[in-house]
C-alpha cells in the first residue's frame, strides 16, 4: 500500500516531530503509572486477597486482546482521530462518528478525573511535609494546574511527548526502586513482615475464576488510555510503523511494571489476613510503603512524582482530546476554529484551549457544589470507564469487520483475538453497571445519554455523514 502523509486544509503536508518513545510516552502519560499503582491495587486486594499481582497478569492479557484491534488497524490507518477512524473506515461514517463521540465523551471525562487527581496528590504531598489545605482550597490546584497545562499544549506536541517522557520516567524509575528495596528486605527477613517472598501471590490461590475476573476490572483501569498515542498520527514520523509500536509498548511495558510493583506490594504488606487488610484500606500503597520501607523522606519523594505523574497524565489526556475534537471539526462538527492549526507547529491550538477550558470548568464545577477532589477524581473516572468501553468496543468489532475485506491481510483465524477482547469489555461494562450505590447509578444513564447524542447527531444529519464517508475513503484508498 501506499504510505502517503495526510495533508492539512492549505494542502501541506505537516510537521512530524514525533518518534517511537515520544508517541509512547503520549499513552504511558495517560495511563499515569504512578498514580494506578497507588490507588488501583486496594480495590483488588480487597476482593481476592494475596493473589493481587495474578490478578494484575490477567488484566494484562484482557488489554492485550483489546489492544489487538488498535495496533492491526493503525498499521494502515493515519488519522487524529483514532477510533473515529478506525471505526469509520472498517464499519462505515456513522459508526466512525458514533466511535469518536464515545472516545471523545472519554478523553474529556478523564481529562476532568485526572484534574481532581493532581489536586488528590497535591493536597497528599503537602500533607506528607505537614501541611493541610482548607476545604475548597483543591480548587486552586486544579485551576493552576489547567493553566499551566494550557500553556505547554499549545506548544509543538514534541514539547509535550517529551515533558511526558521525563516525567514518566521518573515515576516509574521510583517505582521499582522502592519495589526492589521491598523485595530484597522481604527476600533476606529485613522486613517488617514475616510472610516472605510468597509465591502463590503468582496464582489464583483459593479465588474463583469469576472472582479474579470482576477483580481484574480494577486493573484493566490502569491501562485505560493505552491507545491515545493513536491520535498523535497525523504529527508522526512514520505513522504506520511508529504508532502501533508505540502502543504496544506502552501496553506491555505498563504491564511489566504493574506486574512486578503489585508483587512487591502485595508481599511488602504481607501475605497474612492482617497485611491484606492494611493493603486493602491503605489511603495510598506506595506512600505507605515507602515509609515503612525506606523513610519518610522517600514518601515525600513518592508524593511529588505522583502529583508531577498525574500532571502528566492531564497533558496527555487534554492532548487526546483536542486531537480528536480538531479531526470531528475538519470533518464538519462543530465550530470551524476548531480545525485550525498553528502553522508552525500545526498544533491545534483551538481545539487546546477549548478541551482544556471545558475540563477545568467540570472539575471546579464539582467544587463549587461541595464535591471534593476525590470526588472528582472518581466520579468522572467512572463516566471515562463507561465511554471508553463503547469506543474500544467499536474498534474490536471494526477488526473483525475489517479481517473479511479483501486484501485485509488479517487471517481470519485472528478475528477469534479481538472477539475475545470485545467479550472482556463487555464483562467491564457489566461490572461497572451492576451492585453500585448513588451517585454511581446515575452514570450509565449519563453515559448512555452522551453516546445517544452522537448517534442522534450522525443520523440526523446526512451531510455530515457524507463529508466524514468522503473523507475517510479518500484516507482509506491513499492508506
Amino acid at each position: 500500500m501506499k504510505d502517503t502523509q495526510p495533508r492539512n486544509d492549505a494542502g501541506t503536508s505537516p510537521k512530524r516531530p514525533l518518534h517511537t518513545w515520544e508517541v509512547t510516552a503520549i499513552s504511558i502519560g495517560f495511563m499515569g503509572p504512578v498514580m494506578a499503582m497507588s490507588l488501583n491495587g486496594i480495590g483488588v486486594a480487597a476482593l481476592v486477597g494475596k493473589a493481587v499481582p495474578f490478578t494484575f497478569l490477567v488484566s494484562f492479557i484482557g488489554t492485550l486482546l483489546v489492544a489487538y484491534g488498535f495496533i492491526r488497524l493503525l498499521r494502515r490507518i493515519t488519522h487524529a482521530g483514532s477510533v473515529y477512524a478506525l471505526a469509520g473506515i472498517t464499519l462505515g461514517p456513522r459508526a466512525g462518528f458514533f466511535g469518536g463521540f464515545a472516545l471523545l465523551g472519554t478523553y474529556i471525562f478523564f481529562a476532568a478525573c485526572i484534574l481532581g487527581a493532581c489536586a488528590v496528590f497535591f493536597e497528599a504531598m503537602l500533607s506528607e511535609i505537614g501541611i493541610t489545605l482548607a476545604p475548597g482550597m483543591w480548587m486552586l490546584v486544579a485551576l493552576a494546574v489547567g493553566l499551566i497545562a494550557l500553556v505547554l499544549n499549545r506548544r509543538e506536541s514534541a514539547t509535550v511527548a517529551r515533558t511526558l517522557l521525563g516525567i514518566g520516567f521518573i515515576g516509574i524509575a521510583a517505582m521499582i526502586v522502592l519495589s526492589i528495596v521491598i523485595v530484597v528486605r522481604v527476600g533476606t527477613g529485613h522486613a517488617p513482615v514475616s510472610t516472605g517472598i510468597d509465591l502463590s501471590v503468582l496464582s489464583p490461590g483459593d479465588n474463583p475464576l469469576s472472582g479474579i475476573m470482576t477483580a481484574s476490572v480494577f486493573g484493566f483501569l490502569s491501562w485505560a488510555g493505552f491507545e491515545s498515542g493513536s491520535s498523535m498520527s497525523e504529527e508522526t514520523a512514520e505513522p504506520k510503523r511508529v504508532i502501533p509500536r508505540s502502543l504496544l509498548f506502552a501496553v506491555i511495558i505498563g504491564g511489566l511494571v504493574y506486574v512486578f510493583v503489585m508483587f512487591a506490594q502485595t508481599i511488602g504488606f504481607g501475605t497474612d489476613a492482617v497485611g491484606i487488610e492494611l493493603f486493602s484500606t491503605a489511603a495510598s500503597t506506595l506512600t505507605t510503603l515507602s515509609s515503612t520501607y525506606i523513610g519518610a523522606w522517600f514518601a515525600v519523594l513518592i508524593s511529588v512524582v505522583a502529583f508531577f505523574v498525574a500532571f502528566g497524565a492531564f497533558l496527555s489526556s487534554s492532548t487526546a482530546a483536542s486531537r480528536l475534537l480538531f479531526a470531528l471539526a475538519r470533518d464538519g462538527f462543530g465550530p470551524a476554529s476548531l480545525a485550525r492549526q498553528d502553522p508552525v507547529s500545526k498544533v491545534p491550538t483551538t481545539a487546546v484551549t477549548a478541551v482544556i477550558v471545558l475540563t477545568t470548568a467540570m472539575t471546579l464545577g464539582l467544587g463549587v457544589f461541595g464535591a471534593t477532589s476525590v470526588d472528582a477524581y472518581y466520579w468522572y473516572a467512572t463516566l471515562g470507564t463507561l465511554c471508553m468501553v463503547v469506543a474500544y468496543g467499536m474498534t474490536s468489532v471494526g477488526v473483525i469487520r475489517h479481517a473479511f475485506r479483501p486484501g485485509s491481510g488479517i487471517p481470519k483465524w485472528e478475528i477469534v483475538i479481538p472477539a475475545l477482547g470485545l467479550f472482556y469489555l463487555v464483562f467491564v461494562y457489566i461490572i461497572q453497571v451492576t451492585e453500585q450505590e448513588a451517585p454511581y447509578t446515575y452514570f450509565p444513564w449519563a453515559v448512555g445519554a452522551w453516546c445517544v447524542l452522537g448517534l442522534v447527531i450522525v443520523i440526523s444529519w446526512p451531510a455530515l455523514a457524507q463529508r466524514i464517508g468522503a473523507r475517510l475513503t479518500v484516507e482509506d484508498i491513499e492508506s
